[in-house]
């Protein structure tokens, strides 16, 4: 009974005054004064400074996720709760307070838009097409300044990116450098795109076993037959199952070998400038330690190269720092010898290697061309 009456009162109140009741269905409301979301609905002010991305990138973003949503927030809002989370690299704690909602709806906004990045990673991050294969072996026989590296279609590379490990496995994730990580093997074409990514070995992997377990590596995805990516000296020289040409091993022992290991190091150094741009774009996550479970970091990194490439294309460039270009494999282990191929495999593969090389740094003592 007097629960009854006090329903009653509260409809009589409502009479009375002509308050109109909530709409049930509206359980959420942006608060446009909120600072970071005024800097978006104004339409005019710079976006990068606090999310990464110019707004044109940022559109072209939304254009590919789709704005359709049937509940929450919408996709534009958690976008830019995702986008803030990855530029800041901060607590959802202090992402909740910064949009003025609760630390719950903070998190399943970034697992939520996450898992969407992630799902356009297939059509963003992919091999070229044979027709692309032309246009990109001029740019890095241009690159290099030698063509004989006009068969190169993509660079490789690997660096480390900074974890908090589990206890019960942290002794695996210490890498050579003293500090836990997973690895990173990427490999983009002549203007710093990535069109292959493998993320998650722990850090104490050589750079030689991370490839051989890469589907690039046992699935023979990239490169075709008659071309070849180019790799500094972390990698093995290959001719089977993919074809990866890598310096002359130090000390090198004519000026053939010099020319050659300077021009394919010209053209391999893009791989470096597209690590150099997605690290200063996303310095909170690639300079300390990501604070997330160790099994999300790689979805997290694969996020941060579909938005690389989107920037990219949308020439939204962001160019690499002095301290933050390169930094990842300075001084490059030396692959061990049987890191990927058998003795059987070096005895077969092994004149053909050589053969294949030395005829690359003949080529690179023609005169150099512009390949403009």
């Amino acid at each position: 009974m007097r629960g009854l009456r006090r329903r009653r009162r509260i409809i009589r109140l409502l009479l009375t005054e002509n308050i109109q009741a909530p709409d049930p269905r509206q359980y959420c409301q942006v608060n446009h004064t909120v600072p970071l979301l005024a800097l978006y609905f104004d339409g005019e002010s710079n976006m990068r400074v606090d999310f990464r991305l110019s707004r044109g990138s940022f559109h072209a973003l939304m254009a590919i996720l789709g704005m359709g949503s049937d509940h929450g927030w919408g996709p534009v809002i958690e976008a830019l709760v995702f986008l803030f989370w990855l530029a800041s690299g901060t607590s959802y704690r202090v992402v909740a307070r910064a949009f003025a909602m609760p630390r719950t709806t903070v998190h399943r906004a970034v697992h939520k838009t996450s898992r969407k990045v992630l799902s356009l990673l297939p059509q963003v991050v992919r091999h070229p097409t044979e027709e692309d294969f032309p246009h990109i072996g001029a740019g890095f026989a241009q690159l290099a300044g030698s063509a004989a590296f006009h068969r190169v279609v993509g660079s490789i590379y690997g660096c480390h990116v900074r974890v908090t490990p589990p206890a019960e496995d942290a002794a695996c994730y210490l890498n050579r450098k003293i500090f836990h990580s997973v690895q990173f093997q990427a490999v983009c074409d002549h203007t710093a795109k990535f069109i292959d990514v493998f993320i998650g070995f722990p850090g104490s992997a050589h750079d030689a076993r991370v490839l051989k377990n890469s589907p690039l590596y046992y699935q023979h995805r990239y490169p075709p037959p008659g071309f070849c990516l180019i790799g500094d000296g972390g990698y093995p020289f290959l001719r089977q199952p993919i074809a990866l040409m890598t310096p002359f091993r130090q000390p090198v022992h004519n000026n053939l070998q010099v020319r050659f290991n300077s021009h394919l190091s010209r053209a391999r150094c893009v791989v470096e400038r597209a690590f150099g741009i997605l690290k200063t774009r996303w310095r909170s996550i690639f300079l300390k330690a990501l604070e997330v479970d160790v099994l999300y970091v790689p979805e997290v990194i694969a996020c941060c190269t579909v938005l690389h490439n989107i920037c990219l294309t949308n020439g939204d460039l962001l160019e690499p720092e002095a301290d933050v270009e390169g930094d990842a494999e300075d001084h490059p282990q030396p692959a061990p010898q049987g890191a990927i191929c058998g003795a059987e495999d070096r005895q077969r593969t092994g004149r053909g290697q050589a053969e294949d090389r030395q005829r690359m740094a003949m080529m690179c003592l023609v005169p150099d061309h512009n390949y403009a």
